[in-house]
């Protein structure tokens, strides 16, 4: 695989794990950070905010995806 799409690759697995820990932390806070765009976009963000667990099992789920994403595209040493 190309060192640039590698790169990507771990870049976009570093974000979902980022996120998905914020939200787990601080779901509240998570879902305000991202409480701006399109209204569709700010009312989910909205439930998410007055729904805490919710929020954290989102954010749980986005942390594994990302671990899996990370491992699934490393290249063996």
């Amino acid at each position: 695989m190309p060192l640039k799409a590698n790169r990507l690759k771990n870049f976009i697995a570093l974000l979902l794990i980022g996120d998905g820990v914020m939200a787990i932390l601080r779901p509240q806070h998570d879902a305000r950070a991202w409480a701006t765009g399109p209204r569709t976009w700010r009312k989910l963000m909205n439930e998410l905010d007055r729904r805490p667990m919710l929020t954290r099992v989102i954010g749980g789920i986005e942390f594994a995806g990302g671990v899996y994403w990370a491992l699934s595209h490393q290249d063996p040493l």
